[in-house]
């Protein structure tokens, strides 16, 4: 397949500036002081879930890694190669590198309610991805997510929160039949629903496809801190 995407023709331009947050007014207009250092993580898909894994195991057992965050600070200063994405919910109660066991520089996380992968959210993983070289992409959700049970009972809402809920409400539609805890249940659809939207990107299909990355969908227990896979 020949390939459309790479990280040098980001580079060209000059999107590694997200990395630091510095653009230029308006869609499409060039960024700004790219990075020296093209991000690379000599890890696997499959190398980068498990240590997702094996940190929420560690967070769950309290025996969290002791780190240094003043020193790791310095050294992800100039450049990051976060080695997973998170697409979370915005949710007080759900910080990913505390739940993960993982400090600064190693994840990129978006956050939003619902953890749905509207257009904003799917082209700032695809940047974690192609260019700043995370492999591994997991969709976040959580037990007794408000926006999802909003979702549930037609909640009328004021400004922009509705077009929250509108994209919640295609993945949960198809748990309506199934066994259980009806909440739970949509909660977990939900998750699978954004996973799918998320592997329709071109950019990230292709690195799926190439071997570089893999999405995958998570649900997190809030009343015991443990994260699991949701298929």
């Amino acid at each position: 397949m020949k390939r459309i995407f790479s990280r040098r023709n980001i580079l060209k331009l000059g999107a590694g500036a997200l990395g630091t947050g510095v653009v230029t007014a308006g869609v499409g207009s060039q960024l700004v002081s790219p990075p020296k250092v093209i991000a690379e993580n000599n890890i696997s898909p499959d190398q980068a879930l498990k240590e997702l894994i094996d940190g929420n195991e560690r967070f769950v057992k309290r025996k969290q890694k002791k780190r240094n965050h003043y020193t790791r600070l310095v050294e992800v200063s100039k450049t990051q190669k976060p080695f997973a994405s998170i697409l979370s919910c915005a949710d007080s109660r759900v910080p990913s590198e505390i739940i993960f066991d993982q400090g600064f520089g190693d994840l990129f996380v978006c956050r939003v309610a619902g953890n749905i992968a509207i257009p904003e959210e799917i082209g700032s993983l695809e940047f974690g991805s192609l260019v700043l070289g995370s492999k591994v992409i997991m969709v976040l959700g959580h037990e007794r997510c408000g926006a999802v049970e909003a979702t549930i009972k037609g909640a009328q809402v004021p400004g922009q929160i509705g077009s929250l809920l509108a994209a919640i409400k295609p993945g949960i539609e198809k748990s309506k039949n199934q066994p259980g805890d009806k909440l739970e249940n949509a909660c977990k659809a939900n998750v699978l629903a954004q996973v799918e939207k998320l592997k329709q990107s071109p950019v990230l299909s292709q690195l799926i496809q190439e071997n570089k990355l893999k999405i995958v969908g998570g649900y997190y227990d809030l009343d015991t801190g443990k994260v699991t896979m949701v298929s």
